[in-house]
């Protein structure tokens, strides 16, 4: 697979300097039931046609920011960079992403 990313802040890269992140999935509540949390890690909808996801610049500014793409052509709609979220329980400093500072994938 081979096409051109817009990152945001760098313009169009190759798409192999960036790490693919999943759908933009919506959270579950602050107290969610086993089924709510299991549904919102493993199951996704994996559309054919637009949907909008995470990005990683792993090679270049190295932000995370949210396209808009669809999936059977590759074409990329729109991106842009992304919000810290506040909101209460939110991690604190100590926390670190599941996939470290600098995800490779």
């Amino acid at each position: 697979m081979s096409f051109l990313l817009p990152c945001p802040n760098c313009g169009p890269r190759d798409v192999n300097e960036f790490a693919y992140q999943g759908e933009v999935t919506k959270r579950p509540t602050q107290s969610p039931t086993l089924r709510e949390l299991s549904s919102y890690l493993y199951f996704r909808e994996n559309v054919a046609g637009v949907q909008r996801e995470w990005w990683y610049h792993r090679l270049g500014c190295q932000a995370w920011f949210q396209a808009e793409r669809d999936t059977r052509t590759n074409e990329v709609l729109a991106t842009e960079l992304t919000e810290p979220v506040s909101a209460e329980g939110a991690p604190g400093p100590e926390a670190t992403p599941a996939l470290g500072e600098n995800p490779t994938l």
